[in-house]
């Protein structure tokens, strides 16, 4: 669905470009050719604005304010990285790397993504998997838009199929509102062993300010305070069995303020200058992440 839909929105996007060239070219070049530049770079200016609110929200986030440089730089990255997932590898690519199907005795992984994502977001994590010759499964998890508790049982489905492959509790690596999922399925689980780590990046742990704009359900469950956040958190005497890694950013466009990223007792690793989408993409973070799969704390 999330690609049908990503399909649509890159051929109306891109025939409303050409449509302005061929409607003004005979009349002004120089009008074509600056809407034509304005069309394709909307996207750009819908992402400054992100940056605008969250650099405002984050003052008082409780973490290192990032410098000029930083946010320069991770809004660059971010108008770059955002085309190649949401118009490329999510509506044209998702299957380009298929799960694995063989055994391997070493850890494996489980990659969940986030919202308004499919598995084709992984894609660089998917290549580096399949080339260390890793077990890994990357599940959809539709449908889009309805409650995040709905993906419990995908994401139960895919932790049996590595486990069978390996042995071996897999990782559970997560992007955005993928590890708010991963923390429902960790909170209806029966034996949370079954999981050996779960990671997250740039998961909306104690909800987003941007939330309050949702229009739907999953993104009303991501509002801070709401109900549906507090049933995440372990009740009194209830032990925590796994190990959270969570990486947040002081540059997250998406989740802010940037201490809503962490969680209390976690591993919680910071990257400074980040954007969202381009945590998942940072190589010290991918690097780091993967490391995690040989260690047995």
């Amino acid at each position: 669905m999330v690609a049908r839909l990503q399909q649509f929105i890159v051929l109306v996007w891109l025939g409303s470009v050409g449509g302005w060239v061929v409607l003004w070219w005979n009349r002004s070049a120089v009008v074509a050719s600056l809407g034509a530049v304005a069309l394709f770079t909307a996207h750009a200016w819908v992402l400054a604005i992100e940056f605008v609110i969250a650099g405002r929200v984050n003052r008082h986030g409780g973490t290192a304010p990032p410098s000029r440089t930083q946010r320069l730089t991770a809004w660059l990255a971010e108008c770059y990285l955002s085309p190649r997932v949401f118009c490329w590898y999510q509506p044209f690519r998702q299957h380009a790397v298929p799960d694995t199907s063989y055994h391997d005795d070493r850890r494996g992984a489980v990659l969940i993504h986030g919202f308004l994502c499919n598995r084709g977001f992984w894609q660089p994590w998917l290549r580096e998997l399949q080339r260390q010759k890793r077990v890994f499964v990357a599940p959809n998890l539709e449908p889009v838009f309805n409650s995040i508790d709905l993906y419990v049982d995908e994401i139960d489905r895919a932790i049996d199929r590595v486990a069978a492959a390996t042995g071996q509790a897999p990782i559970l690596i997560c992007h955005s509102m993928g590890g708010l999922a991963a923390r429902a399925w960790l909170r209806d689980a029966a034996d949370p062993t079954r999981v050996h780590r779960i990671v997250t990046l740039g998961t909306p742990h104690a909800g987003t300010s941007i939330a309050h704009v949702a229009r739907n359900f999953s993104g009303r469950q991501m509002q801070p305070g709401g109900e549906w956040l507090a049933r995440l958190v372990p009740r009194p005497g209830q032990a925590q069995r796994i190990v959270l890694t969570c990486w947040y950013s002081n540059c997250d466009n998406i989740v802010f303020p940037a201490s809503n990223a962490t969680l209390p007792g976690a591993d919680n690793r910071f990257a400074p200058g980040r954007a969202h989408v381009q945590l998942a993409f940072d190589a010290v973070v991918m690097r780091e992440t993967l490391a995690l799969l040989d260690r047995n704390d």
